[in-house]
Formats: C-alpha cells, sequence, structure tokens
C-alpha cells in the first residue's frame, strides 16, 4: 500500500536551482523520508534526511547551505531545494521513506524500506 514518487529532475547549468518532489503514500505520521543520489561509478550517497513528525533534519557536508529539505504532512509532499548546483550534484536522486523516527542514521540507506524509481539531474558548466 505504500508509495514513494519523485520527480523534479532536468538539466540546469552550474549555478542554478531546481526543486525536486517526492509524493509519499500509506505511511503513518511516525515518518521519516530523505534524498538519496548515485552517480554513475559511485556509491549511493545520502544527501538529506527529515522526520517528519519532529522537523529534524540532517545533511551530508556537501550540501549544506545549499540544499533544503521539507516536508507538507497534509499534502503527503516531501521537497528537496537545490541552490548553487555545481556538476559535483549531477546524480540519479532517489526518494526513500520508512515508518521510523530516525536521528543519526536519517542519512543510511539500509534503514529504509521504500524507495522511488528516481529522477535525473544533470548540472553542466
Amino acid at each position: 500500500q505504500v508509495q514513494v514518487v519523485e520527480s523534479g529532475g532536468g538539466s540546469v547549468q552550474s549555478g542554478e536551482s531546481l526543486k525536486l518532489s517526492c509524493k509519499t503514500s500509506g505511511f503513518t505520521r511516525n515518518l521519516s523520508v530523505a534524498w538519496f543520489r548515485q552517480a554513475p561509478g559511485k556509491e549511493r550517497e545520502g544527501v538529506a534526511g527529515i522526520y517528519t513528525y519532529s522537523g529534524n533534519t540532517r545533511y551530508t557536508d556537501s550540501v549544506k547551505g545549499r540544499f533544503t529539505i521539507s516536508h507538507d504532512t497534509a499534502a503527503n509532499m516531501n521537497y528537496l531545494q537545490m541552490n548553487s548546483l555545481t556538476p559535483e550534484d549531477t546524480a540519479m536522486y532517489y526518494c526513500a521513506a520508512v515508518n521510523r523516527a530516525l536521528v543519526s542514521e536519517l542519512l543510511k540507506s539500509d534503514k529504509y524500506t521504500a524507495w522511488g524509481r528516481g529522477t535525473q539531474v544533470t548540472v553542466s558548466s
């Protein structure tokens, strides 16, 4: 019954912004949502995560100050606002969710049980 569907990827130039969306369906209020990315030849990396009930967030160092994760509980929508994009941000971005209160483990992929199919983000110089 649970479902995760992300969208909003595209091709942009360095310095531009992009906002990704993730619709989470069938979850309880005890919900953690995170964005992961994977570039060709690289391991999957946790980018940003949020425990939606409390609003607690966590970011990987490379995106702090540039990316912002937020959640609209009423609409079951999660967002990743990405500003000042660089070619190093190019990757397939995945939205993941789990009915679990995560704090220090918000960016650990093995904690999530539901995943979207991914949306491609390409940043050119």
